[in-house]
């Protein structure tokens, strides 16, 4: 019987880890093998080098950020507000290797460095920022009011994990459940 390789998608789960936790110079495929307990010549059964997997990193990080997570909160229809609280839910418990905070705060910070991934981040943003517009502008009918409502929905998803603040009495679910409250309301 012959050995069983190693899934193309572990590869990239395993990459987007590393990504998370130390950035693109992370992603190497020897300490990638290590981790995932195999040799790296699986991995060249899959990609052709190392730009080859950050590419398919990149591919999967964006498909699984915007369309993969719209067909999940479209998938059991509703009216805009309910399809809105079932993203604010999905995003406040989704931790994957692809949709998870460390991900997302590791490529905005290789963007900074990389025209190519800034050109992708910029395109995986418009394309939730639209989904947020098309959900808000279908009860909000103030151009401005979908707008701030759209920003402040966002940056809550990306900028919640860098707050150290104390919520005063209340705990950060408590805020977070009287702001989405008020961006639906």
């Amino acid at each position: 019987m012959g050995a069983i390789r190693t899934p193309r998608d572990k590869w990239i789960e395993e990459g987007l880890r590393a990504l998370a936790a130390g950035g693109p110079e992370a992603v190497r495929v020897e300490v990638l093998a290590q981790t995932l307990g195999v040799s790296k010549g699986g991995f060249y059964g899959y990609f052709r080098n190392r730009a080859g997997l950050l590419e398919e990193m990149l591919d999967t990080w964006e498909q699984g950020v915007t369309e993969d997570v719209i067909e999940r909160i479209e998938r059991d229809g509703g009216n805009p507000r309910e399809r809105l609280g079932r993203l604010f839910d999905f995003v406040g418990s989704s931790d994957t290797p692809v949709t998870g905070a460390g991900v997302e705060l590791a490529i905005r910070d290789w963007a900074r460095r990389d025209e190519g991934v800034a050109l992708r981040l910029r395109r995986a943003d418009n394309r939730r920022m639209d989904y947020l517009r098309e959900l808000y502008g279908a009860f909000c009918p103030d151009e401005g009011d979908v707008e701030a409502r759209c920003l402040i929905t966002f940056s809550l998803r990306i900028g919640d994990h860098l707050i150290a603040a104390d919520n005063g009495p209340r705990s950060r679910r408590e805020v977070l459940a009287a702001v989405r409250a008020r961006l639906l309301g």
